[in-house]
Parts: C-alpha cells; sequence; structure tokens
C-alpha cells in the first residue's frame, strides 16, 4: 500500500508540472486541500481514539481513595474548580458506546475491577449525564432494597442519568453485580442500620453535603436524593420549568400554599426545608451555599444537616425573585430559591396521611418517607402501603401462605359523634381486637398475616395537637398508616421463641391488590365465613358449600382449627370475613402466656394530648380485659410505661 500510495503522489507531481499556469494553480490548491485533509482525519482519529480512552478508562485507574469522600474530592484532579462543557457528539459517544445499560449485569465470568477503580470523578459523572442533569441517591448495604427500588422507579420513568454512592464495600459490590451505576464515597461505613440522630447517621448527612460540593463544580445540576423515596412521575421537565433557580428544595410543609402544581409560596411555607429532595445548578451562588454549608457542618458535629442548611439558606429570605416564577432571593441575597409544593413532592404526611396530590386531582412526582414513627422498617412498610416498593418474587408467596380478614366496623364508630380522643380510641380499640384475633389464628395456622386496612379519627404527631392539624387536608375518618398505632419495627424484629412464642409475619394492608402479587398464588384461595354453630349448614366440617365458601364456627377452640383448616394447608390465602368472636384461645397455657407477650409490645403510643407532660397515650392490645380503661395521659411518672 505504502508503494501505491507513492505512485499516486509522482503522478499527480507530474500532471501539476507539465501543466499550464491555470491549471497549476487549481492542482496546487486541490493537492493542498488533499494534504490538510488528510492531517485534519489523521488528527481526528488519533484524538478521539486518545479521548475515548480517557472518558472510559481514566476514573478506574485513579489512586484508590482515601478514608472519606472530602478526601477523594481534595486527592481529585484540579481542573474540577471549571464546569465541565459536553457537546452533543461527546454525549453521543457516552450515551451509545461507553454506558452499559442499566440492569445489564456484568458475566458472572468476570471479576470484580478493584475497589480503587469506583473513584468519583467528573468522568464517571459525565458519562451518566443527560441533558446536563445527573441524579444521585447514596447509602450503605442496609438500605440496599431501598436503593433498588430507587433505581427501578427511576429506569420505569426512563431516566438512566443516575448514580448510586456506596457507602461501603458491601454495596459497592452487590450494585455492580447488578448492572445499577454505583462510585465508591470511600466512607468505608458500616454494613448495619443507622438509627435517626445517631453519630452515624449524622455522618451520613456531612457525606451528602460534601458529596453535593464535589459534583457541583463538575458544571451538572444536581438531582440530589436521599434513599427513603421513590420518583413516581419524570421530575425533569418540572424543575426544567424553573431554569433561572439555583437551588429547588422540598419541604417538611403540611399545609398546601397553592393548590395546583406551581411552586409553594414561600412567604407561607413555615415548615422546615426539606433537604431529601432537592435540585441544584452548578451556579457561583449555589457553590457558596454548598461550601459554607459544609463547613459549619464539619466545624460543629452536633449540627443536623438538615438544619445547618435551613439556618444558612435562611440567612436572608425575600424579596421575590422579580417575576411571577414563585422564586425568592435566600442565602447571600443573591441565591434563587424554589420551594417544590408539597402537594405533588410529598412528605410522608402529605401522601400517606392527607393523600393531598388525590384530594386536589394533581399526580404525584415523589413521595418520601418523613412523618412516620418505626424507623427503617416503618419506612419500608410505607412504601409498601403505597404499593410502590420493589420486593422480589418470595415475598409474595410465604411458606406456609396467608391469612387475611374482612374487618368489621360500624359505621357509628367511624362517623358519629365528634371527632375527639375517646370516639378515636373507640375506633381503634374495636379494631384492635380483631386484629388480636387474627394474629393469634395465624401464629395458629403457620400463616403470614395480611394486616387489615386501619381507620383513625385523629392524626399522630410528635407535638401536643388538637387531633387534626388546622389547615392541612386531613380527613376524617382516615385510613392512617400502620405505625400510627402499632409499632412496625417490633412486629418484624426477631424475639426469642422461649419467652414470645413462635414469630408471626405480617403483610401490609394493600398486599393482595398489588400488581406484584402472582396470579397463580391469588388463585388458591379459600373464603371463611363465621356462622353460629347449631344453625343450618354451620358445621365443624372441610367442605365448602357450592359457592366454594366454608362455614366455620364462631369461638372455635384450637383443636377444631387444626383439624378443620390441616385440610387447606396448600391453600395458598385463606380469607376470612370477619374475625368477630373466632377463637376461644390458646389451649395451652404456656403458649397463650407468650403470644401475650409478643403481642402486647405491637402497640405504640398516640401522641399527643394538649396541655398535658406527657401528652401521650398507650393503646393496649388488652384494653378490653380492663373495664374502667380510658384513653388518659400517664398520670406519675411511674405511670409512663408500655401496659403490662
Amino acid at each position: 500500500m505504502t508503494g501505491g500510495g507513492n505512485g499516486i503522489w509522482k503522478s499527480a507531481y507530474q500532471e501539476v508540472v507539465n501543466a499550464k499556469p491555470l491549471f497549476l494553480t487549481i492542482y496546487a490548491t486541490v493537492l493542498c486541500g488533499i494534504l490538510f485533509s488528510s492531517v485534519y482525519v489523521f488528527s481526528a482519529v488519533y484524538s478521539s481514539a486518545k479521548t475515548s480512552s480517557l472518558s472510559s478508562t481514566q476514573w478506574l485507574s485513579s489512586p484508590p481513595s482515601s478514608s472519606s469522600l472530602s478526601r477523594i474530592i481534595q486527592s481529585s484532579n484540579v481542573s474540577q474548580e471549571s464546569p465541565v462543557i459536553v457537546n452533543s457528539s461527546t454525549k453521543l459517544m457516552h450515551q451509545s458506546r461507553d454506558v452499559k445499560p442499566i440492569w445489564e449485569a456484568p458475566s458472572r465470568d468476570s471479576r470484580m475491577p478493584p475497589i480503587k477503580k469506583f473513584r468519583l470523578t467528573k468522568q464517571l459523572v459525565e458519562q451518566r449525564v443527560k441533558d446536563n442533569v445527573i441524579i444521585v441517591t447514596f447509602g450503605n448495604f442496609a438500605f440496599m432494597d431501598f436503593i433498588l427500588t430507587w433505581v427501578k422507579h427511576c429506569t420505569d420513568l426512563g431516566l438512566s442519568n443516575i448514580l448510586v454512592g456506596a457507602m461501603d464495600t458491601k454495596l459497592l459490590e452487590a450494585l455492580y453485580w447488578k448492572g445499577v451505576p454505583v462510585f465508591d464515597m470511600g466512607s468505608r461505613m458500616s454494613t448495619a442500620d443507622v438509627g435517626w440522630g445517631s453519630p452515624t447517621f449524622h455522618k451520613m448527612g456531612r457525606e451528602k453535603v460534601i458529596l453535593i460540593e464535589a459534583i457541583l463544580p463538575f458544571g451538572f445540576e444536581l438531582l440530589m436524593c436521599d434513599t427513603d423515596m421513590v420518583w413516581l412521575k419524570n421530575p425533569l421537565p418540572y424543575l426544567a420549568r424553573y431554569p433561572h433557580a439555583d437551588v429547588l428544595t422540598s419541604s417538611d410543609q403540611v399545609v398546601p400554599t397553592v393548590v395546583d402544581d406551581r411552586l409553594g409560596i414561600w412567604q407561607e411555607v413555615g415548615a422546615a426545608y426539606n433537604i431529601g429532595v432537592f435540585h441544584w445548578r452548578p451556579t457561583e451562588s449555589s457553590k457558596k451555599l454548598a461550601k459554607e454549608w459544609k463547613d459549619m457542618l464539619l466545624a460543629d458535629d452536633k449540627i443536623w444537616d438538615q438544619n445547618g442548611f435551613n439556618d444558612i439558606i435562611r440567612k436572608q429570605l425575600g424579596p421575590s425573585v422579580e417575576d411571577d416564577s414563585g422564586l425568592v432571593y435566600a442565602f447571600d441575597g443573591n441565591l434563587k430559591l424554589g420551594i417544590l409544593p408539597a402537594s405533588i413532592f410529598c412528605s410522608g404526611h402529605t401522601f400517606f396521611v392527607q393523600a393531598m396530590y388525590q384530594q386536589l386531582r394533581l399526580e404525584p412526582y415523589a413521595v418520601h418517607t418523613t412523618f412516620q414513627y418505626a424507623g427503617t422498617e416503618g419506612k419500608r412498610h410505607r412504601l409498601r402501603e403505597g404499593m410502590v416498593f420493589y420486593d422480589p418474587p418470595e415475598y409474595y408467596d410465604a411458606p406456609g401462605g396467608f391469612l387475611s380478614f374482612k374487618p368489621s366496623i360500624p359505621k357509628s364508630l367511624l362517623l358519629d359523634g365528634e371527632h375527639n380522643l375517646e370516639s378515636h380510641f373507640s375506633l381503634v380499640n374495636y379494631q384492635i381486637k380483631q386484629i388480636r384475633t387474627a394474629l393469634a389464628i395465624a401464629s395458629l395456622l403457620n400463616r403470614t398475616l395480611v394486616m387489615p386496612p386501619l381507620w383513625c379519627r385523629l392524626d399522630r404527631l410528635w407535638f401536643p395537637h388538637p387531633g387534626v392539624l388546622a389547615g392541612t387536608l386531613t380527613r376524617q375518618p382516615f385510613i392512617c398508616p400502620l405505625d400510627h398505632v402499632f409499632e412496625v419495627n417490633v412486629m418484624l424484629k426477631l424475639q426469642q421463641e422461649e419467652e414470645f412464642g413462635p414469630a408471626i409475619n405480617i403483610r401490609e394492608y394493600s398486599f393482595l391488590d398489588n400488581p406484584s402479587f402472582p396470579k397463580e398464588v391469588k388463585e388458591s384461595w379459600l373464603d371463611v365465613e363465621l356462622c353460629q354453630e347449631g344453625t343450618q349448614g354451620c358445621l365443624a366440617s372441610n367442605e365448602t358449600n357450592p359457592s366454594g365458601i366454608l362455614r366455620f364456627p364462631k369461638r372455635s377452640s384450637e383443636e377444631m382449627f387444626k383439624t378443620i383448616f390441616s385440610s387447606f394447608k396448600d391453600v395458598k390465602v385463606i380469607q376470612f370475613a370477619s374475625m368477630q368472636e373466632a377463637f376461644l384461645g390458646f389451649a395451652n397455657k404456656e403458649r397463650e402466656e407468650r403470644f401475650r407477650n409478643r403481642v402486647k409490645r405491637y402497640l405504640g403510643i398516640w401522641c399527643c394530648v394538649e396541655n398535658h407532660t406527657p401528652g401521650h397515650i398507650y393503646y393496649d392490645m388488652y384494653w378490653d380485659e380492663k373495664p374502667d380503661w380510658k384513653p388518659l395521659p400517664p398520670q406519675t411518672p411511674e405511670e409512663d410505661h408500655p401496659p403490662l
């Protein structure tokens, strides 16, 4: 090929020499063009190959991080201070060639790359960015199922521009093998759950602001999310409606300030700005805010990150930006802030208690599991109640099958009289007694209990209130989350069988309606109606009637339950039409006592009575055994304990 190429050039040269001046000029021009084009093409090919190599491997060959994300950032390349400019051809290259689709897992024949290859750099972020936006969450291995749920919602909405920060190696490896885009935060955090307010919890908060300050100089918009929230609708078009905002934040506002999808009215938002969902643009004002916020938190490890954010951004609040965008000048007087409407960027209260978006006929973008009372287990259960948590198939096909029932509640308990402490506890206690019976039968038959929907007349909060907060859209009565009455974390905790009897597994009230509930499980179903023994057709028998319904005598013994339902041990779902007077109790007194030890710990408190300290009132699983029981807060410190 080299000789052939030289021949072409010689021939062309000879023609030029023999040509007339005009044609000589033309030939010279053409030859110069060919020469320039050749050099340009060669240069472009070489440059493209080099750039591609850097794009896909530079972040994999960076030095390992030290013990924290802040050290990662301090040791990263100096060019992070200038914004990254990504042209369309670069974006196309990253999307079409360098980036695997999410959920496309690496081959099991391959090896896990060294941890140092997952270091956060702008090249890594650049690979996932779309329309200059990156969506980020982070956590440790204890939140693996939350993170997978978060990622699944994003991908279901067509959002591929996501990254997950791993605070421990176990999570990083697990996400890598599932095909989830992940980076190492260098935290070397424990893989266990962290309690709210604990030192580790505060450490996680500091990692968040360090992460924000690290990513903003890359020049991309950052949508930062906690792992205990999910996206229900693509938020990016909404955020793009406010291109001049430096920061858009969610809030803990429970009273609506708008009835449509505009930004909240900043003058009326008195609640804290919530940093579980907020959007940052890489402006000088937002970078300055992130730095001052980080410096504040690192200087005092007692400051909660959200409180610190609220303190610093409210140093100056107002006036409104000079248009009707809903933005307000905040922080240093230059930063433009917008408050996302609580009706569609929902808290645990506006979504699960008020269902504000339904009442305003709006579509929610997100739900964040705030305003709940049972730790991580309570957050998970809330999302399951809302049918927005992703569980593995085995969750829907538990060993031993399921038990459910339809609670019977008199209309008078729901609607008659005032909504006050007495009517609230009368309603809830009536349901507690039925649930207690159902728990006993579930334990007896070794089945998982599907909890019924729980109706309340009064809200639950952390502070004294009149029952329902003024201005909220809370309806009375309303289906309240299970953690308003029950200690979900205690119900799910492993207990010593010698003291508490066999474990009783539970599912959320919406379980049987979940689209993920398998058809083959739902088709294995038995309906049970309670009847008065001695009446026509009410016999202790395993024969169903022509409608396929089993009629079963009320007040049946443990032995009768075992005898009859042993014939249906392969049926996946047994549903009782009622639990009223269904079970006489355990024959073995020791088992009865262990059961009581277990379930009396299942209930929590109602909070809180106004003008009384303490103001909480304990729910009591065996309230009906105490003739003088009344819904009163403890009158002395000695009385301030769960019911015995």
